[in-house]
Parts: structure tokens; C-alpha cells; sequence
């Protein structure tokens, strides 16, 4: 599969995220690509008891993986192939991204969806229009598709 384009989504549980997620498999299947979901869990901090931080760490995983199949059935859908999971630890979406970035160089697009909401576009958007699009040693294109676009018109777009 790695002659394909990978399409890299990151699946929070923002209402944006379903219109990233419709115009990320759009693109794909219009391209011959394909899509990654891409899940952050935060650590789970308990030093003194190891036990409960890998309980909270195997239920925060085994949610993200539901999650993430939710997802995947409308994915396969689209396009016809299944996502790829990608679950990670990280403090924040950003450090996630600059971890996956750096490491996968299948992944030639992001996809991304800016809140239209009184909170802004987000605090990924947010953050990557004040410091810029680089991960690591790697400069990615970023989609930023509008939270709000209705399914006629991401298929008008993508």
C-alpha cells in the first residue's frame, strides 16, 4: 500500500470532524488513496500505582479503538478500503502528529476541520496557522476543510 496516498485525519470527538472525515475519503477515493484515522489518548499518570495507570491506559485504548470503528464502516463505505488505525499516547494532538509524521512517510495529506462555532476554528487549526506546518523534518499539505460543509457540497469540492 505504500504507493498509495495516505490521507491523514485526525479523529477527535469534535462535530468537525465528520466533515474532515467525508472530504478525506472523497479525496481518496477520487485519488486511488486511502485513509488513517488517527486517535491520541493521554497518559494516564498514576506513578505510585502502576496497576490502575495500565487499567486507565487499556480502557482509554480499548475506547479509541470503538471509536475509531465507528468510523472505519463509513470509511470502507466511501472507499471502498479500510482505514488505518493509528492510536497514540502523546500529551497533545500536535506532539501525535509530529510523531506520525515523522515516522510514516506514506502520509502525504492532512485533513483537517476548522470549527465555525463562537470557539474558533479549533485548537489544532488554531495552532498551526500561528506556528506554522511543520512536524519534525517534514512538511505536510494541510486541507483545512469548513466544519459546516453539507455532503453536496464536500462532494462538489473533493
Amino acid at each position: 500500500m505504500s504507493s498509495r496516498r495516505k490521507f491523514l485525519v485526525v479523529a477527535d470527538d469534535t462535530d468537525e470532524f465528520q466533515a474532515a472525515l467525508r472530504f478525506a475519503c472523497r479525496r481518496a477515493r477520487s485519488t486511488g488513496g486511502y485513509v488513517a484515522l488517527l486517535r491520541v489518548i493521554t497518559p494516564a499518570v498514576f506513578e505510585h500505582w502502576s496497576g490502575v495507570r495500565d487499567e486507565i491506559a487499556r480502557q482509554q485504548r480499548q475506547e479509541a479503538e470503538a471509536a475509531l470503528q465507528l468510523s472505519a464502516e463509513y470509511v470502507q463505505a466511501e472507499t471502498g478500503l479500510p482505514p488505518e488505525f493509528l492510536i497514540l499516547e502523546a500529551d497533545s494532538n500536535r506532539a501525535a502528529l509530529k510523531r506520525v509524521l515523522s515516522e510514516d512517510p506514506d502520509i502525504k495529506i492532512m485533513v483537517l476541520a476548522a470549527g465555525v462555532g463562537r470557539g474558533g476554528p479549533g485548537p489544532l487549526v488554531s495552532a498551526i496557522a500561528k506556528d506554522g506546518v511543520r512536524f519534525g523534518a517534514r512538511k505536510v499539505p494541510i486541507t483545512i476543510v469548513p466544519g459546516d460543509l453539507t455532503d453536496d457540497e464536500i462532494a462538489d469540492l473533493a
